[in-house]
Formats: C-alpha cells, sequence, structure tokens
C-alpha cells in the first residue's frame, strides 16, 4: 500500500504511481459506454420505430448487473486485476464491434449489449479491489469518490454530447469510435497501471461467487454497511423515473425535464469534491448528516416548486451521496482481503439493480398519485428508513 503522502485530496491519490492510468481508463471507457447507449438506442429507433424497443438499450444496460454480481463475482478475486479487466474491455470492444455488422438482427443488438452488462460489475468490483491494496485505509475512499466523480461528469457530457455526435457523424461511426475506446482503455489498463495479485478463491465459479455471497449474508456489520450504501440511493434516485411527469405537472415544456436529470449528477460531483477535502474524522462524523441531506430535499416537492427550484433541490441532494466517503472506509476494513473483489462487485450490481426497481417503482406510483406529492412521499420515507439503518450500521 502507498503511505508516502499525509495529504487529502484526489490530488494525493494521483500522486500514487500508476493511479493516474486508473483514472483516465476509468473515463475513457465511460465515456464509450455511455456514447454506446445512446448510438444504440437511436440505432434500434432508426430500424424499428418502436419506442420500447429503444428504451429496452437502457434496460439491457442495467438487468445483467444482477446476473453478473451474483453468478460471477469471484473472477474479481480469482485472478490479478490488471487481467481481470484488460479482458473486461477487450470483451466489451468485442460486443460493440459485433454490432457493426450490417443487418444484425435488433434482439442480437440487444444481447451483445447483456453481455457487456454482465462484465461491468466484474471490471468494477476488480477496480475496487485493485485500488484497496494500492491505496491505505485513508485515500481508498478518495479513490472511490474519484471514480464516482468521473463517472457523474461523463454521463452528463456523454448524454449532452452523444445526440450531437449521432447527428455528425451517425450511430454506426458513434459505435466504431466507442470500440477505439475500450480498446484505449484496455491500452491504459494494461501499460500504465500497477500490478497487484490476485489473493482469492481458485475453485470453482459459480461456487467461490456464492461463498462471496454468503460470506456477506453471514457478516452482520458488513451486511448493514452494504445495504444502506443501496438503499440510501435507491429512495434519492426516485426523483428521475418522475422527471418528465413532474415537467408536466409544472406546466413547463418536456425538455426542461433535462435540468432535473442533471440537477442530482452535478450536486453530486460537487459533493464528492468537497467532502473529499475533509479529513478521514470528519467525514465520518458527516455520515448521517449526509443521507438526511441526500433525502430531505424531495420532501419539499410538496409545495411544487418551479423547475429551476426543483433542480436545485435535486442538487442538495446529490451532495449528500459523498456519504460513501464515510463508510467505504469501513466497508474495507469489514471485509477480508480475499473477499473483496466479490464484494464490491456485489455492492455495485446491487446498487444499479436497486436504483432501477426504484425508479421503475416511483414511475408507478406516480400514474395513481401526482408526481411531486410521490416524490415528497419517496423522501419522507427515505429520511425515516435511511436514518434506522445509518444508526444501526454506524453503530
Amino acid at each position: 500500500m502507498s503511505t508516502t503522502s499525509p495529504a487529502i485530496g484526489y490530488r494525493a491519490v494521483l500522486r500514487v504511481p500508476g493511479l493516474r492510468s486508473v483514472f483516465v481508463a476509468h473515463a475513457v471507457s465511460m465515456a464509450g459506454t455511455v456514447a454506446a447507449q445512446v448510438a444504440l438506442s437511436i440505432l434500434v429507433f432508426e430500424r424499428t420505430g418502436s419506442p420500447l424497443l429503444s428504451a429496452l438499450v437502457l434496460v439491457c444496460s442495467f438487468l445483467p448487473y444482477a446476473l453478473g454480481g451474483i453468478a460471477l463475482s469471484s473472477l474479481s478475486d480469482r485472478f490479478p486485476a490488471r487481467r481481470v479487466l484488460v479482458c473486461c474491455d477487450l470483451v466489451s470492444a468485442v460486443c460493440i464491434a459485433a454490432m457493426l455488422i450490417p443487418g444484425l438482427p435488433v434482439g442480437a443488438l440487444l444481447g451483445l449489449l447483456l453481455l457487456t452488462g454482465i462484465v461491468a460489475p466484474i471490471f468494477a468490483g476488480a477496480r475496487a479491489a485493485s485500488l484497496a491494496q494500492l491505496l491505505d485505509t485513508e485515500l481508498f475512499p478518495i479513490g472511490r469518490s474519484l471514480l464516482r466523480a468521473i463517472a457523474q461528469v461523463t454521463v452528463l457530457a456523454g448524454f449532452a454530447l452523444g445526440a450531437v455526435a449521432v447527428a455528425a457523424i451517425g450511430p454506426t461511426w458513434l459505435l466504431a469510435l466507442d470500440v477505439v475506446t475500450f480498446v484505449a482503455s484496455a491500452a491504459l489498463i494494461g501499460l500504465g497501471t500497477p500490478f497487484t495479485p490476485a489473493i482469492g478463491p481458485t475453485g470453482s465459479t459459480w461456487q467461490d461467487s456464492l461463498t462471496g455471497l454468503r460470506y456477506l449474508r453471514d457478516n452482520i456489520p458488513l451486511r448493514r454497511l452494504i445495504l444502506l450504501s443501496w438503499v440510501v440511493p435507491a429512495f434519492s434516485s426516485m426523483p428521475d423515473g418522475l422527471a418528465v411527469a413532474y415537467t408536466a405537472q409544472t406546466g413547463a415544456a418536456a425538455t426542461a425535464a433535462g435540468a432535473l436529470f442533471t440537477g442530482y449528477s452535478v450536486g453530486g460531483v460537487l459533493g464528492e469534491l468537497a467532502a473529499a477535502r475533509l479529513t478521514p474524522a470528519t467525514r465520518r462524523k458527516l455520515v448521517i448528516p449526509l443521507i438526511l441531506l441526500s433525502q430531505t430535499p424531495a420532501i419539499a416537492f410538496i409545495t411544487e416548486p418551479s423547475i429551476p427550484v426543483a433542480a436545485v433541490l435535486l442538487a442538495i441532494a446529490g451532495s449528500g451521496y459523498a456519504f460513501n466517503q464515510g463508510i467505504d472506509p469501513l466497508i474495507l476494513n469489514a471485509t477480508g482481503p480475499e473477499y473483496r473483489g466479490r464484494l464490491f462487485t456485489v455492492q455495485t450490481s446491487g446498487l444499479m439493480a436497486i436504483q432501477g426497481v426504484s425508479i421503475a417503482l416511483a414511475g408507478a406510483i406516480g400514474t395513481f398519485l401526482r408526481p411531486s406529492l410521490t416524490i415528497c412521499l419517496a423522501g419522507l420515507a427515505g429520511t425515516v428508513i435511511t436514518l434506522l439503518l445509518a444508526r444501526k450500521a454506524l453503530r
């Protein structure tokens, strides 16, 4: 582990040899992932004219996380992280390249996208496990924070620029460019990142993955921390599922919903940047206040705020997501080194799955209640439930 610098913040992380390549590769591969979703959504719609099939692109991007996280999580511990990361990038590159085959059926396109989704949590788990070996306990949460901040910025820029890129060069050429991004990420990781040895199991992939799930089930303090890391964003992301409906409720143009979609992400980036500059002890003390900050702004939607005010409320809620910087060291300390890859793979897959379910649930409830009331109720329920979970997890 690197313990050469007591400095706090992203600069201290980036000074660790080889880690600049890790984060540049993360930005490059994230850009490719987002661009692929945009390009494929448009390509499917152009071929079929079906909004449903076009929307299935996003479903196929998130649905496989559960499968990869449950069945294949042990791959993150079984092999050296650098090898796993390079292989995942190359698998994604091959899948995207196969999408360029002329006349490929829409079902095959979605199947290839499902495959990229299966390897995504394995990639995330191996990367987090390698960071745990390369960074000390104080810098590890800063490293994960930087990954989240890069992801949020990339998503914001990717969805904003993706449609422009499709209009300029077409979805097929954008998919070809995505292949290049994944190959570039693999090269950056393979040639520029430090080697970290495998310290996990060598038996059956399926059985070792189940062993990791049992380890999480039986480790009560760890289980509570992971559950907390899932439930907080599950509630705070519910307004995303109602952004368009809420915009219509206020009488604003449908395009104004973009301000609500981006508000949470902007707040998330700002929160990560601010929290990364604090001491570890301060971040630990702010876990519960930040969790409350992530939930309570939604309660104000009962007043039906204007779109600009609503966007600010969601930005405030997004900033609370920095609570992870306070619990990441606790998760790290509660997890045996030989289980870290599996644990972080399961955490990533569970996070994506529960957010997808919560957004869908918000949309379903919003068909019976006013969107503003649904968001308010999500804020109330989220405040109570996350506070109770936090009190147990941090005990």
